[in-house]
């Protein structure tokens, strides 16, 4: 019996070393599956996903249709304008007339339309040609030469009436349209850029600025004079007036700068000129010759900048107010007369039968003179 109890004490030892044996091995499979198993994804509490970047997509065919959409809208209300200036008389021959043209916008059913000063200027008569062709005459019913705006009339009724937008909205970078007649051969053509920047200021070599103007990079031509320049909502933002291609002085050649007279002040004065038939402008009654500082050295003036008065009108404001000839008017309320503010402009910012105070240099003396502005009609 000795035996068997040998024989399965070895049994025992067998069944225990083989049992060891295979977990090693079971563990050793588990261990290197463990090893070859590609890393679990992250849970979503741990490392959230960032979210995409928001996009903005543009449509160039809506900007497109925008665009077709504001032209079809003001297009029928853009007129050609043309007129005849009477020839001078020569010595020998009398020269022949001449005749202008430029555009225009109808502004009112009535048969109102806005154009250009300088369009209009010196004409005995005038006649519009609409966006079909028909050709109608018209008269001038008032014009103010310093905002280079005049309104016309026809007999109404009219084929359309385009919307004065407010220009204070515009942004540089907005779209805006130009329908014009450039040339005067290529009636409603249109063409399109943007607004390049607001509130600049020209000279109009003529002894005032040009103020607050628009400027634009879309295509503008002689004969665009007069003609809207369109937001993309289909209100005129403004009235096309003139362009700059370059300097005299050193021959550069300028693209893309065309000005607009904003549509805030086409309001204003065209609705005057509407109600009254002309526009009101503060008077004061002088002739006078701008200083300068190269006018003041070559003269030995006391002021570099200001308003040399050459003479005064007999019953005018100035004459009542005690202003001589000599005088040098240097400051008009609270705006000195300088680069900036020329002596037009600085009596353009107050009203008729508004009371200014004037700072005047007369001889060695500096005086404050007190003056009721009168009217005068432009």
């Amino acid at each position: 019996m000795a035996w068997k109890r040998l024989i399965y004490v070895a049994f025992l030892i067998l069944a225990v070393a083989f049992s060891a044996l295979g977990g090693a091995l079971a563990g050793g499979v588990a261990v290197y599956a463990a090893l070859r198993r590609p890393p679990a994804s992250p849970s979503p509490v741990s490392q959230a996903t960032p979210p995409a970047p928001t996009t903005f997509h543009v449509s160039s065919t809506q900007i497109e249709t925008a665009i077709t959409t504001a032209v079809q809208k003001v297009g029928p209300a853009v007129v050609t304008v043309v007129g005849v200036i009477p020839g001078q008389e020569g010595f020998f021959f009398r020269l022949p007339d001449q005749e202008v043209s430029g555009s225009g916008v109808i502004i009112s059913e009535a048969g109102y339309i806005v154009t250009n000063n300088h369009v209009v200027e010196n004409t005995t008569r005038l006649a519009v040609i609409l966006a079909d062709g028909t050709q109608l005459p018209a008269k001038l019913v008032g014009a103010d030469r310093y905002a280079d705006l005049a309104v016309l009339k026809v007999e109404s009724p009219v084929p359309a009436v385009a919307t004065l937008g407010d220009s204070s909205l515009l942004k540089p970078g907005e779209t805006v349209i130009a329908i014009g007649s450039p040339l005067g051969d290529f009636k409603n053509s249109v063409t399109v850029g943007v607004i390049s920047a607001t509130g600049r200021v020209l000279d109009s070599g003529q002894g005032y600025q040009m103020e607050d103007l628009i400027q634009t990079d879309a295509a503008i031509n002689r004969g665009n004079s007069g003609g809207p320049l369109v937001n993309l909502a289909g209100e005129v933002i403004g009235i096309n007036t003139l362009v700059v291609r370059g300097s005299g002085v050193q021959g550069d050649i300028a693209e893309g700068l065309g000005f607009a007279i904003p549509s805030n002040t086409v309001k204003t004065v065209a609705g005057q000129i509407v109600e009254k038939g002309y526009f009101s402008r503060p008077y004061l009654g002088i002739r006078w010759q701008p200083i300068t500082p190269n006018v003041a050295a070559v003269y030995d003036l006391p002021v570099e900048w200001g308003a040399y008065v050459a003479e005064v009108v007999a019953g005018s404001p100035a004459d009542r107010a005690g202003l001589r000839p000599g005088d040098i008017i240097t400051h008009i309320g609270d705006i000195a007369i300088d680069a900036q503010h020329s002596y037009i402009n600085a009596l353009f910012n107050y009203t008729p039968g508004e009371q200014v105070r004037l700072i005047v240099v007369r001889g060695t003396r500096t005086i404050e003179v007190e003056v009721t502005l009168g009217e005068a009609r432009t």
